[in-house]
């Protein structure tokens, strides 16, 4: 037997409904697993138990743990009638259990037993798991005391109303008189840790002593799991979903609600993050400052200061009346002194000269609470080293906050600043941050006729296109012959634009003369703040616009065009993939439909990240976060140089669809290099997590630590992990259903649809858009991160993904092919009796045929019923095995990493070439079948052979009277018993009219 063992520390419970009919209950615990019973102590008339027992299951086999659940029930003793009431019960999962370093108590609400039962109240318990060869799962021992916990001197008369003989021990030697009735008892060992008071303090004083002590022990600790989830069985634990239950700034998060122990208020703000509290330093300004230099100038700057970390403000030349407003923020964790030294200095080419500083005590600096206006800053005057009064004063506010200070995203976190990283490129590259995208526009150019083209060889006609052009984004009409100098185009392009409208459509006439040249016949700009904007699908008036001719200084001749253009604002701008959208609305603003709801995401920290590169001879990672949702972009702090970073900031999404998905992403930074030009480098992805908003319950907090995976070149690789928090709320029910029913695009991309081919272009021009607007903000989202977030090459080809969407395909169809298998096995009496109730079964439908949709949608709906209590508890997340990284091939994977166009040597692409068509010819083959098959139904009645449609016209003239004849329901009988008859009157070739139809000609014959 495995010297595994699984142990259960039963704490206490509070809040237990009142069973005895006088308000209290005597509750006990009793904990089943893998056939083994214990049972604690019963505790006389207490709502708020407490035991602090241990027992210990023996885990007969570690492999199959995962499959075994612990159950926790807790039951009310009645010793006047012997019986017990159930008060609650906990299932626990074995993928959960923990080792004991990694285990901590929680608080697991009480289920009901089933539908219309009444519990409340929370149990706490702590499981792990252990293998000391000391501990031993105890056996049973003659009855003791059963009351170990509970008043001094009380006894229990009343027999053991439990019928299992299960082992107890009580902790105290006291033996009493065996009663009439057998009695079974039960062992528990004593916590060792825990000591025995002879009182115990009220409820809500222990309560708020156990929350504290529990909040201050795990406040600088990793979230403990509690479960694990992996999206198939063939997925590898290490890249499987794990639930936590942190602490955070509302309480402590258990199965998906906050359990606030001191029963306040939930916080407005940031109650999905773990507090994290800071020492912020204003400096607003100085006046009238001591000149320093012989010339009588001053260049004055300020140097803060606590214990080993400094910050510096830029400096000012020339003035006595310097203005800063620069935030500092100093981890209050990090500080090892009780003085902040701040002090104003001189500039100077080789030592910089004291002007005077400000000393404050720490223990004198106010605590800022989120609910209050900002701390206003006061003037402090300037001492000299020895704390004599010196000329000169300055502006200051000190405070220690959170990271919901309005002023912690322009901070600069001083205390992450290190030798290797340049202070001055730090504080301008770590900073977070949130962006909005430019409110994108489709223009569509109609591009109508030319008239009174100019040219300058007469003896030819030239053949002219218009090519429109926006930024730099160009698109061209087809060529035409311009007979008459004038040309017929009648063609509709379409670009994009972002608000403000700065660019203008260039517009030029070109004649093309030869291969790869052409001449400008003609051009005119158009500024896009003059074009006319539509939200519906209402004609554009046609307008005409004269033309400049290059060749024509004089302006004798007026060449123009007709055309239309718009905004068009009642469409929606994809600037992401189409599957994993996140917002829908259309671009006019006056078309948007009132929010359903609110997204808030708590980014709390990563673990296990892969260093991406080296400084100083270590392995480094400078992360940041990056999330997106709509149109609002928001970009977390960088933790500098470190591999488990805590960023602990939340943001707010109104939802306006709930079938939109949130993408989080995690980068290095690369911008921090000192001596090097940061903008030459990228920054290296690490991972990104995707979360679909429907899946989401609402109300229902979401803790996880999602695995970051990374394909690379050589294969698929874990880069970590980032424990986020996730909680989707609704204002209206009423509204978040009937946006169910609403069309998931706006109007017009029904009225006039985009082909597909041209909403892939659009999306890329979006792409390229956001990421020039993005790019130049501070700090910068670089074109590589948008690039990542928004999937801007999902749609070029690979041979992992061609094969993921077949094996999907395949799923989706198993269903199909199972009924049809099953289907196969009662036509072939492989069950007979299931045969037979299938008859019956058909003969009913035949002879009550109003029934048979009510049985269908009563079948979906108890379908749908059976599957709510195995719904998924969990958002889903990447999986490895779905995407097919995990078994593919790494030529394949080079492939899908090559450049369009490849960059690859030609034998290479001449390999990929040959497996693609071989690939094309097996889905050719299919694609001709089908296409035989829809033929030879045609051939039926098209004479094409005149035997077999002769044939058929036969039998359908007698089918005709014999379905007149014969009821519809003997028709159906009939038919179902032939196809269900016994193989003894089956034969062992095809029927006859498989026969027939197979011999039907199909126009494959004419393929050359």
């Amino acid at each position: 037997m495995s010297s595994l063992k699984l142990g259960v520390e039963v704490r206490s419970a509070h809040g237990l409904m009142a069973k005895d009919g006088q308000g209290s209950a005597s509750p006990c615990v009793e904990l089943q697993f893998d056939g083994q019973k214990f049972r604690t102590t019963v505790k006389q008339n207490d709502l708020n138990p407490y035991w602090n027992e241990t027992f210990y299951f023996n885990i007969a086999d570690p492999n199959n743990l995962s499959n075994l659940t612990l159950n926790a029930c807790v039951y009310h003793i009645n010793k006047g009638t012997d019986s017990k009431s159930l008060m609650g019960k906990v299932h626990i999962n074995g993928a959960s259990f923990v080792p004991y370093s990694d285990a901590v108590v929680f608080h697991y609400p009480l289920e009901k037993l089933s539908f219309f039962s009444h519990v409340k109240g929370e149990l706490g318990l702590k499981v792990f798991l252990t293998d000391d060869p000391i501990v031993r799962s105890p056996g049973p021992i003659p009855r003791m005391d059963t009351s170990s916990h509970g008043q001094n001197g009380s006894k229990d008369p009343f027999p053991d109303p439990f019928s299992d003989p299960l082992p107890q021990m009580d902790t105290t030697s006291r033996g009493r008189n065996k009663s009439k009735r057998s009695r079974k008892t039960f062992r528990h060992l004593p916590n060792p840790d825990f000591v025995e008071e002879p009182q115990f303090p009220p409820e809500s004083t222990r309560s708020q002593s156990q929350s504290q002590s529990q909040s201050q022990s795990q406040y600088r600790s990793q979230p403990k799991i509690v479960r694990m989830y992996s999206g198939s069985s063939s997925q590898p634990m290490e890249y499987s979903l794990k639930e936590t239950s942190p602490f955070l700034g509302g309480g402590q998060v258990i199965g998906g609600r906050v359990v606030n122990k001191n029963n306040k208020q939930r916080a407005r703000t940031h109650d999905l993050v773990e507090p994290m509290q800071f020492l912020f330093v204003r400096v607003v300004k100085a006046q009238d400052l001591p000149d320093m230099d012989i010339t009588g100038s001053l260049d004055p700057y300020v140097e803060v200061r606590v214990g080993n970390y400094k910050g510096t403000t830029r400096y000012f030349s020339k003035t006595s009346s310097p203005e800063w407003n620069t935030v500092f923020a100093f981890s209050r964790e990090r500080l090892q002194t009780t003085v902040l030294d701040i002090v104003v200095k001189d500039k100077d080419m080789i030592k910089d000269d004291f002007v005077g500083m400000v000393r404050v005590n720490l223990h004198d600096v106010p605590k800022w609470v989120p609910a209050e206006s900002p701390l206003a800053p006061e003037w402090y005057l300037l001492e000299s080293k020895k704390g004599d009064r010196t000329k000169g004063e300055l502006m200051l506010a000190v405070w220690f906050g959170t990271q919901a200070d309005e002023a912690f995203p322009e901070a600069f976190l001083v205390d992450q600043a290190t030798g290797g990283v340049d202070s001055s490129v730090a504080s301008k590259y770590t900073r977070s941050k949130v962006y909005n995208s430019p409110k994108l526009w489709y223009v569509r150019v109609n591009v109508i006729e030319v008239q009174d083209l100019v040219w300058a060889d007469r003896t030819r006609v030239p053949n002219v296109h218009a090519k429109v052009q926006i930024d730099n984004r160009i698109s061209k009409t087809r060529q035409v012959h311009a007979r008459n100098a004038n040309a017929l185009w009648n063609e509709d392009l379409m670009f994009v634009a972002a608000e403000p409208f700065d660019d203008r459509i260039v517009i030029t006439i070109e004649d093309r003369i030869g291969p790869a040249k052409e001449e400008t016949l003609a051009k005119v700009f158009i500024p896009l703040n003059t074009v006319e904007k539509r939200a519906e699908d209402r004609p554009v008036l046609p307008q005409w616009v004269k033309l400049h001719n290059p060749s024509d200084d004089n302006g004798r001749f007026a060449t123009r065009l007709q055309l239309r253009v718009c905004l068009e604002g009642g469409y929606h701008v994809l600037d992401e993939s189409t599957r994993y959208n996140s917002d829908f609305r259309p671009s006019a603003k006056q078309l948007w439909k009132p929010a359903v709801g609110s997204l808030e995401l708590g980014i709390l920290n990563a673990s296990g990240l892969v260093p991406m590169k080296t400084r100083d001879g270590m392995g480094v990672t400078d992360a940041y976060c990056v999330a997106k949702y709509g149109q609002k972009w928001v970009r977390t702090r960088t933790v500098i140089e470190s591999l488990s970073p805590r960023f602990n900031e939340q943001y707010t999404w109104e939802v306006f669809d709930p079938s939109t998905v949130l993408t989080v992403g995690v980068f290095d930074n690369s911008q921090l290099e000192k001596g090097s030009n940061g903008s030459n480098l990228k920054d290296v992805r690490i991972g990104k997590i995707r979360i679909r908003i429907s899946t989401l319950e609402t109300g229902h907090i979401y803790t996880h630590s999602y695995p970051l995976l990374v394909l690379h070149p050589t294969c698929v690789k874990k880069m970590g992990e980032l424990h986020l928090a996730i909680r989707f709320s609704t204002t209206s029910t009423m509204n978040l259903m009937f946006s169910y029913s609403k069309p998931l695009l706006p109007k017009m991309h029904y009225v006039r649809p985009l082909a597909a081919g041209l909403v892939e272009i659009l999306r890329r021009q979006a792409v390229m858009t956001v990421a020039a607007r993005l790019s130049r903000a501070e700090p910068p989202l670089r074109k590589e991160v948008i690039e990542y977030m928004t999937d801007a090459n999902s749609d070029l080809w690979s041979m992992r993904k061609t094969k993921a969407n077949y094996y999907r395909l395949m799923s989706v169809l198993n269903g199909v092919f199972t009924m049809n298998r099953r289907f196969r096995e009662i036509c072939l009496w492989k069950k007979p009796v299931i045969t037979v109730l299938f008859h019956i079964v058909l003969v009913m439908l035949v002879c009550l045929p109003e029934v048979i949709l009510t049985t269908g949608f009563m079948l979906m709906f108890l379908t749908g019923l059976r599957n709510y209590w195995f719904r998924p508890q969990y958002p889903p997340h990447m999986n490895t095995r779905l995407s097919h990284a995990d078994v593919v091939q790494p030529d394949e994977l080079d492939e899908e990493f090559d450049m369009f166009p490849s960059s690859r040597s030609p034998d290479i692409i001449r390999q990929r070439y040959d497996r693609l068509r071989s690939l094309a010819g097996r889905a050719q083959t299919v694609l001709g079948d089908i296409a035989s098959q829809g033929e030879r139904v045609q051939g039926l009645l098209s004479w094409r052979d005149p035997r077999a449609t002769l044939i058929f016209m036969a039998f359908s003239f007698v089918a005709a009277f014999v379905v007149y004849y014969t009821p519809l329901q003997v028709l159906v009988t009939l038919t179902g018993f032939y196809v269900m008859r016994h193989p003894r009157f089956r034969g062992g070739l095809p029927p006859t009219f498989m026969n027939f139809f197979r011999r039907l000609p199909a126009r494959a014959d004419s393929m050359l």
